[in-house]
């Protein structure tokens, strides 16, 4: 250094940046965030979809006054986040930290018992995976609680697709020889459930995928990646090609989880009053069905302005909406309004696809309607030469049962569990179709426009 050279000026650290600056510099990308106090205390855990966008919402005008937002923004003095692989691993992230560090903020998850958890059962041979907002006390491994119901049934409906784990109600038992002659719900025909209702798979094995869901629920999955991998190669070794296969398809699953779309886009919808067990029993004694009707599926009828007629089909399997049952159609042979033409349309062809690809039927098909409506689908099935399911319809104004055949409708006790069950069936069905309605409508209107 010469002599005419000063050193240099010593430089003051940057100082932090204010958390409304902090957050422009978030990826944009799935996780959790952690807002803290000004003692550095975690006061509010949250997740995203996208960190920046959503964490960015606190810092805007609005926030600073809306009633849910305003008294936890201003006690926001700093911002982290954790990125995470999925949005289904930021749901989960979230509720393991609002269990662990139990935030100011989130402060009502921990009391209240009407939010939703995810229930493993632990003292059944094949353990059972449930939505429940009333968890049991003994015998359940919880996970939760969760601030969003409908985003916890659809991670439950993409981890199903991995995992294959049973969601349904039955009391399974390995050593009862019965179980091998029950028939499996859907689930098992589309890979979703490795139907151990019809003990297509053992014990040993189905604990062992419940063993790696609970890995996946706990955070390690990085760990549960390694040790499929390491099993996949020890399979291949073996010559067990199919196993390794399965196997491979499980960990692409898994890696590629955050390509599955936005969870609400999974969930299945909410019944509050409904017991799936009592109005399935209720319709095989009031229809003298030799089965309770595990599948039912249900048809209703809509109408666009201009006379364009859409029809919707819903599926429900133990009592329960299948959202990836759903079906959309649009009329192909009617032309203006024409409620019986159009359910001859849609029942002959839902049905004749279903004998085409060689599905089973459902143990019910519920019509909305009267006694017009129910003799149309009947025409359609008996033209297609099948041996037709029970068909039904339900009439709205007096909640009355038609069945074919008979002159007089069957009414059901407004309180009764088999009417409450074919209310929600004939009612979602029923919002599905207006919702293709609402969907082409605007569609129409964009295109004219």
């Amino acid at each position: 250094m010469s002599r005419e050279e000063s050193p240099p000026e010593p430089r003051s650290p940057e100082p932090p940046l204010a958390p409304r600056e902090k957050v422009r510099r978030f990826p944009t990308v799935p996780g959790v965030y952690l807002m803290k106090d000004a003692q550095g205390r975690v006061i509010y855990v949250g997740k995203a979809v996208n960190l920046r966008n959503r964490a960015g919402s606190y810092f805007t005008s609005a926030a600073a006054v809306d009633f849910r937002t305003a008294d936890l923004v201003r006690e926001i003095a700093d911002i982290d986040f954790i990125p995470t692989d999925s949005e289904v691993d930021a749901l989960l992230l979230e509720a393991r930290l609002v269990k662990d560090v139990q935030p100011k903020f989130n402060q009502e998850l921990k009391d209240d018992k009407t939010f939703p958890y995810l229930q493993i059962t632990t003292d059944e041979d094949f353990p059972r995976v449930e939505f429940t907002r009333k968890p049991r006390r003994k015998g359940v491994k919880l996970y939760g609680p969760f601030t969003s119901a409908k985003r916890l049934r659809g991670a439950i409906a993409v981890l199903q697709r991995i995992f294959r784990f049973r969601t349904c109600g039955l009391d399974i038992i390995e050593s009862e020889e019965k179980w091998r002659w029950f028939r499996p719900c859907l689930l098992a025909s589309i890979s979703q459930c490795t139907a151990p209702c019809n003990l297509r798979i053992s014990q040993a094995e189905y604990q062992e995928d419940i063993r790696r869901l609970r890995m996946f629920l706990d955070g390690h999955k990085r760990q549960l990646l390694d040790e499929l991998r390491e099993s996949m190669q020890t399979a291949a070794r073996e010559l067990k090609f199919e196993k390794a296969a399965r196997i491979r398809d499980e960990i692409k699953a898994i890696e590629t989880l955050n390509l599955r779309g936005n969870l609400r886009d999974h969930a299945q919808p909410e019944a509050f009053y409904i017991d799936p067990k009592r109005g399935m029993a209720g319709l095989q004694k009031v229809l003298h069905l030799p089965v309770r009707p595990r599948r039912i599926e249900g048809v209703d009828i809509a109408h666009l302005q201009g006379g364009e007629t859409v029809a919707s089909l819903v599926q429900f399997i133990d009592g329960l909406p299948f959202k990836h049952g759903y079906k959309r159609y649009r009329m192909r042979t009617v032309e203006g309004v024409d409620d019986f033409a159009s359910m001859r349309e849609v029942v002959s062809r839902r049905f004749r696809r279903l004998q085409q690809e060689g599905e089973s039927f459902p143990d019910l098909l519920l019509i909305d309607g009267g006694k017009g409506q129910l003799s149309a689908a009947v025409e359609s099935l008996d033209a297609l030469g099948i041996r037709r399911p029970a068909v039904i319809s339900l009439a709205k104004q007096e909640e009355e049962v038609y069945v074919p055949g008979e002159s007089e409708p069957i009414r059901l006790s407004r309180h009764s569990y088999a009417l409450r069950l074919l209310q929600y069936v004939r009612d979602e069905a029923h919002r599905f179709a207006q919702n293709y309605h609402h969907l082409l409508r605007r569609k129409s209107t964009f295109d004219e426009g």
